[in-house]
């Protein structure tokens, strides 16, 4: 099965009509735009890790009972100087490139020195994120591409460095009530004293008179930072969490080696090998007032783990509760190696014992703590979790588990920082792509399944009923490949309250697996383009 998701994928720039099954929402109206990565080799070179692969955006427009279907490589610096040399030459997260031995020796000496401080690459492989009423293309550095979210062509690259010191950004920012973006990054090399920074970019809409449209990016505003607890090893962070009132930073013992990433090219390794994990170490969990930019005085800490994705967060009498998809190690970045992708089904889960799989977790961190407290008391008083924060030199925090085995979680995010009770996600098993999706219940611990024979289904993604008041009033929207050749890649769409199928729109093109995205909603994305055009 793996060795099917490392082939090049291929663009459909035309909207291609979709095979609808079923009868879908008739107020199911925009467009579901996914990022990931959709080309693993280049003439006769060939990336060495999936998540290496130069980013192919597609998209899938709901108009009127019908499907669309389109896609298109992310025209990226990079895409455009390895194709033009027909041969990668740009480095990513798992391949190192050095220059063509055919070179003469200054051009090869030119090449070392700008190694010295890496220029990271523009392939934004992971994520759709908004700033404003612009789409970018986003993976983990300092680059964006902005896109035409109806076209899909690209529009321009911004480096964040022009309007705020980062060296590095996630992919899943949070958004506000009023369409404010929040998100955090790093400044690490060159740009003050190292520290994670939280910012906020306005809606900031344009005036209908403005001649030329200016990026949003250009009025963001730096919320407070964050010291690096050590300096030469901050820890990676892949999202955060966000509520009414507070920002939730896990500051995790999996850590980026600032001298082994300044030394990486040198060394013949991967800048991948440069992130590691101290067991041994604790967690630091940070919340931040959004509005003041202080942070809480208390400090938490907890056990060792490595966290990629939170679910939601929000307060609750006193208290700010959060829940993440956590592991044990970080064997998951190996499984993804395509040299352990193209090893058959059984040698692949024989090699990969050691994979920790995902757990959702659930901590609760007191906002006020009594002096007169005794140590090793139990801080959190909620009635309705088993989570604790016990009073030592630091206050000690203790998850709650409600399930394992989930990974890509999403929420209807209207209830984003409020309190919940259910979340969407996809089942890891046998390997590290997901086979099922589930809807958890957080309350009751229980979960429902949806699962076809050989389908593999992306990310779900909830879209919330028109005037919708019950929290899972929706549908679930997920892109969905096959192993079976009878079975055409289709998008599904679920009752998000029953989890059975409302509709398929089967696609007759080459579709690829891919990691996360956005929906647009049909009036927003033509604003967007609107504003494009300007």
């Amino acid at each position: 099965m793996l060795k099917s998701l490392i082939k090049n994928g291929e663009e459909t720039p035309e909207p291609l009509r979709a095979q609808v099954t079923g009868t879908l929402p008739a107020w199911l109206q925009g467009t579901l735009i996914r990022n990931g990565p959709g080309l693993f080799s280049v003439g006769d070179s060939e990336y060495n890790h999936w998540f290496d692969g130069s980013s192919l955006i597609h998209s899938f427009t709901f108009s009127n009972g019908e499907v669309f279907y389109k896609s298109k490589f992310l025209k990226s610096d990079t895409y455009k100087r390895n194709i033009k040399a027909n041969r990668i030459i740009v480095s990513e997260f798992g391949t190192m490139i050095y220059p063509d031995p055919c070179k003469n020796i200054f051009s090869r000496a030119f090449t070392h020195l700008c190694n010295v401080i890496p220029d990271f690459t523009d392939n934004n492989l992971i994520n759709i994120v908004r700033y404003g009423e612009d789409y970018y293309a986003s993976s983990e550095v300092n680059y964006i591409n902005q896109i035409n979210p109806v076209t899909l062509e690209t529009v321009s690259r911004v480096n964040y460095r022009n309007h705020i010191a980062l060296n590095l950004a996630t992919a899943h920012p949070h958004y506000d009530d009023e369409g404010n973006t929040y998100n955090m990054g790093t400044a690490i090399l060159g740009l003050g004293r190292p520290k994670y920074v939280i910012f906020k970019v306005p809606l900031d809409r344009p005036a209908t008179n403005q001649k030329q449209k200016k990026p949003a990016l250009r009025k963001v505003q730096q919320v407070c930072s964050v010291p690096f607890r050590s300096l030469l090893f901050p820890s990676y962070f892949h999202s955060f969490g966000m509520t009414e009132n507070y920002i939730v930073f896990v500051e995790q013992p999996f850590k980026l080696d600032i001298v082994r990433l300044a030394t990486a090219y040198f060394r013949g390794v991967n800048w991948g090998s440069c992130l590691k994990y101290d067991k041994d170490d604790i967690t630091l969990f940070h919340l931040i007032n959004r509005k003041t930019g202080k942070a809480v005085s208390t400090r938490f800490y907890g056990d060792a783990l490595v966290v990629f994705h939170h679910i939601n967060a929000y307060e609750e009498d006193g208290h700010v509760v959060f829940d993440l998809i956590s592991y044990e190690n970080t064997n998951l970045y190996d499984m993804f190696y395509l040299q352990n992708m193209r090893r058959e089904n059984d040698d692949f889960i024989q090699s990969n014992k050691t994979f920790s799989p995902p757990t959702c977790q659930r901590f609760v961190l007191p906002l006020h703590i009594h002096k007169d407290c005794p140590t090793g008391s139990n801080l959190v008083t909620l009635g309705d979790t088993t989570a604790r924060a016990e009073l030592q030199l630091l206050p000690l925090t203790k998850p709650s588990v409600s399930s394992s085995g989930l990974e890509l979680p999403g929420i209807n995010y209207k209830f984003n920082g409020k309190k919940y009770r259910y979340f969407y996600g996809s089942r890891v098993e046998w390997s590290p792509h997901p086979n099922k999706i589930a809807k958890v219940d957080v309350q009751t611990r229980t979960h429902v399944e949806w699962q076809q024979e050989g389908c593999y289904p992306s990310e779900p993604v909830f879209v919330a009923s028109p005037g919708a008041v019950e929290e899972d009033d929706g549908v679930i929207l997920s892109s969905v490949i096959s192993t079976d050749s009878k079975i055409s890649p289709f998008m599904l769409v679920l009752d998000a309250k029953t989890m059975q199928e409302v509709a398929r729109a089967s696609i007759d093109a080459n579709v690829h697996m891919d990691l996360h995205g956005l929906f647009i909603p049909a009036a927003a994305a033509s604003a967007a383009t609107a504003a494009t055009a300007i």
